[in-house]
């Protein structure tokens, strides 16, 4: 399995998972001049931006280990962006990660919801 697919296999299987959470999806993939945001989602009074990680294997650590600082700063700035330029959108925020680690079969023996993974510095 390349990169990539691991990736949108990572996020089908987010989606998925976030649904049965409670979530609704608005929008997956958004692209803009400071970066992208896997979902964006609604979750209760909150707007969510989620940020996925996906890993088949522990060999370099832990998939939340991958979000770097600067990762952070351009999830943030994208967020923020997002919220500028769209109107209507719930005024709470906040920016989720969700991690996903497979097997050899690409099987999710872990998915896990952090919320607010990413706050304010």
């Amino acid at each position: 399995m390349k990169r990539r697919d691991t990736g949108i296999l990572g996020e089908n299987l987010a989606k998925d998972y976030l649904k049965r959470q409670g979530y609704h999806i608005l929008e997956a993939n958004y692209r803009c001049p400071e970066g992208e945001i896997d979902i964006i989602a609604e979750h209760r009074d909150y707007l969510v931006f989620i940020e996925v990680r996906t890993k088949r294997s522990l060999k370099f650590g832990s998939p939340e280990e991958s979000i770097t600082p600067a990762k952070m700063r351009r999830l943030k700035a994208s967020a923020l962006y997002y919220r500028q330029s769209h109107s209507k959108l719930p005024p709470l925020w906040r920016i989720d990660v969700v991690v996903i680690e497979l097997d050899y079969k690409g099987k999710p023996p872990r998915i896990e919801l952090i919320e607010n993974a990413v706050g304010d510095d």
